[in-house]
């Protein structure tokens, strides 16, 4: 389950386009693609099962399910369970979403063989503008269908380089459809978000009107209205303006919602009386589900315009929230406040914002979304930079696996490898030399005691990750002096081994960590 958001370069702090997105794709090891050229009449794969392809061949990306035209070139770009950038600043993110039971459709239950991730793909190796991969995006998701690879959801991107920020959410037709039938094979929607807005997606879908016909604004495919008019979804004699929700969405969740709630009554606090959520000096808020505004989706907007402008460290803490100090914080609820030797309250060390099934259900904790996931595999941010060489002017931020716990590394977009330590990922087998099982066995072990573990993790990643970041600056600002394009290769060469080596550090950091932590929680243990 996936957290998007959007910044437009009008609304970020330091002009740059900034898109991120959390995920719970499996396969997290991330690598570099190259660019490509291809005889003529040359196929491309289509793949199912991006998400979960574990082989030691990295270039295995799953199961062969069908093939489409292949073009001249292709484009580089970062390969994961979702890619995100290519060489020319193009940055795709996701969130899968919900539809109506009726467009949902699994593989075998009709030709459909286009999944969100393969689509993500190929408009990476092929485009370079988000206009482009909009109309790419629809027209094989038409012409090959829209198939669910997480769930039986729909899904939403948002599309993005230096200069605009599209959101475009793909639904599925249904059971049985057949390429023969020569009907589209799914409907889809976008519309560009102002350049000084922000906006949040949080599993839920965003679109409400289209104004279609304007296509500065809003791109669809021809079909959009008639669809729903076909199955009776929507009356235009109805006098009301076409609803993408209405029509094609079911009734939203409070996991959804909440996220929204958190997004928009932070960057726009004044926007609107948002639902009082803080928890205050009422630890019993957490359970008080009854007197708890439930608010309509139609409360929270496409994008808004924030209070201030969002920096890259915003986004990071975003994406590192666990609803500290609201009604959602699970770490919060009155379960975890035991007896002390006083006779008072006091939070025991094991209370955690992501306690296990059997927790929850041991102390009937009322289960919560969070934004961090501890079962994430990763979170990134796309910032897209102007005026620059575009080689440089990318840079890809990446935290593996849960990025509560995670470091961010910043990798630009001309690096020609990434680590071997972010390459590497078999979830049968641990590896020390893994950055992510390295990460993830620093994050199991902190909820043996949380609050106590957590203390010692910011003391030691907080100072490693701003020096770490502190020589990223420097290095950026080095190459932003050097004369382009005459030493491209030059500067390719120092973001590679900034990257690999900052990359091969990170293992050995959470090792230490993890190292430390043992030691600690045992003397917890025995007091």
């Amino acid at each position: 389950m996936c957290t998007v958001i959007a910044v437009g370069r009008l609304a970020s702090a330091d002009g740059s386009t900034l898109l991120s997105h959390s995920d719970t794709g499996r396969d997290s090891r991330i690598r570099k693609v190259p660019a490509a050229d291809h005889a003529p009449g040359a196929k491309a794969p289509v793949y199912f099962g991006i998400q979960d392809s574990f082989s030691a061949d990295l270039a295995h990306y799953g199961e062969v399910i069908g093939e489409i035209e292949q073009v001249p070139h292709t484009y580089a770009y970062f390969h994961s369970a979702y890619s995100h950038i290519n060489e020319h600043q193009l940055a795709i993110v996701e969130s899968t979403t919900s539809q109506r039971p009726e467009l949902r459709c699994l593989r075998g239950e009709g030709e459909q063989i286009m999944t969100i991730e393969q689509a993500m793909v190929f408009a990476l190796q092929r485009c370079r503008h988000p206009r482009e991969a909009i109309a790419l995006i629809g027209e094989l998701m038409e012409r090959y269908g829209f198939l669910c690879s997480c769930g039986e959801g729909s899904e939403l991107l948002c599309i993005g380089d230096t200069e605009e920020i599209w959101v475009m959410e793909v639904l599925g037709v249904g059971k049985g459809w057949t390429r023969a039938s020569s009907e589209p094979g799914a409907i889809w929607a976008a519309r560009r978000m102002p350049d000084d807005h922000v906006m949040v997606a949080a599993n839920w879908s965003v679109l409400r009107n289209l104004k279609l016909g304007d296509s500065e604004d809003t791109l669809a495919c021809a079909h959009v209205e008639r669809f729903a008019v076909d199955r009776g979804w929507f009356d235009p004699q109805a006098g009301r303006p076409f609803d993408w929700q209405e029509a094609y969405i079911p009734l939203p969740r409070e996991w959804a919602t909440a996220r929204l709630w958190l997004f928009y009554s932070q960057v726009a606090p004044s926007l609107r009386a948002w639902p009082e959520r803080q928890l205050g000096e009422n630890r019993y808020r957490t359970l008080d589900a009854y007197s708890q505004v439930v608010e309509p989706l139609s409360i929270y907007p496409l994008s808004v315009r924030p209070e201030k402008p969002l920096s890259l460290q915003d986004l990071m803490a975003f994406h590192r929230s666990t609803f500290e100090q609201t009604i959602y914080d699970i770490s919060e609820q009155p379960q975890w406040y035991v007896m002390n030797e006083q006779g008072g309250l006091e939070k025991s060390p094991l209370a955690t914002p992501f306690p296990t099934p059997e927790l929850r259900r041991l102390l009937k904790l009322t289960p919560r979304r969070t934004v961090a996931r501890h079962f994430g595999f990763y979170a990134v941010i796309c910032q897209l930079r102007s005026g620059l060489p575009e080689d440089m002017a990318g840079v890809y931020w990446v935290a593996l696996h849960n990025p509560h716990v995670s470091t961010w590394l910043p990798c630009p977009i001309g690096t020609l490898s990434m680590p071997a330590s972010f390459c590497e990922y078999d979830p049968e087998h641990y590896s020390d030399t893994s950055a992510r099982w390295c990460i993830d066995f620093v994050d199991n072990l902190m909820q043996l005691a949380y609050q106590k573990a957590l203390p010692l993790l910011k003391a030691i990643r907080d100072p490693y990750e701003a020096e770490l970041h502190a020589r990223w600056q420097a290095l950026d600002a080095q190459l932003q002096a050097m004369p382009a394009p005459q030493d491209q290769q030059q500067r390719q060469q120092l973001m590679t081994e900034f990257v690999l080596r900052e990359g091969a550090a990170i293992p050995g950091l959470y090792i230490g960590i993890r190292n430390r932590l043992i030691v600690a929680l045992t003397h917890t243990r025995n007091t």
